[in-house]
């Protein structure tokens, strides 16, 4: 299941990321060779950097590249890291979490008004799913790095050599 949900995150990402700059180019090309501004270009890729910033912070925390301060960690005993890794992923987990919560609430309101995009006039929760999408792949990815970081401290020092995590 993480193999495909790694693959999933990696396309999703490349896609986006390629949609981005794709769009983007040919409104500057417009704008420029024939001075027409094609208006609705903005409203797709500010939605679009959304899912790539959520994605790509779910992707963060699988590779553990988020920047940390870690002189307590790294000075600590086993305990002490534990309960280290236990606070700073529920602190996240609570935060994707209300994320979760909140964009789920926010897609079921746009549904149920039936809320179009401005320029488009597509259904707003369409892009919105951005949202409740990249907390719950953040959501899975904190648990899975909580859980991967708390055996490596388990295994510290008992004869069985733990990837480097932190």
């Amino acid at each position: 299941m993480m193999k495909f949900l790694d693959y999933f995150e990696e396309i999703l990402l490349s896609v986006t990321f390629a949609a981005i700059t794709l769009i983007t180019f040919i409104n500057i090309v417009s704008r420029n060779a024939v001075n027409l501004s094609l208006s609705f270009t903005e409203e797709i890729t500010v939605n679009l950097l959304v899912l790539l910033t959520f994605v790509g912070t779910a992707l963060g925390v699988r590779r553990y590249a988020h920047l940390g301060f870690t002189l307590l960690f790294d000075k600590g005993n086993k305990l002490t890291k534990k309960v280290i890794v236990i606070i700073s992923s529920v602190a996240s987990g609570a935060l994707f979490a209300v994320l979760l919560y909140y964009g789920i609430d926010m897609v079921l309101f746009q549904m149920q008004i039936n809320q179009t995009t401005p320029a488009l006039g597509m259904p707003q929760w369409i892009l919105s799913s951005a949202l409740p999408l990249g907390a719950l792949l953040c959501l899975i990815r904190t648990v899975q790095a909580m859980i991967e970081e708390f055996k490596a401290v388990s295994n510290e020092g008992s004869g069985t050599k733990g990837d480097e995590l932190i």
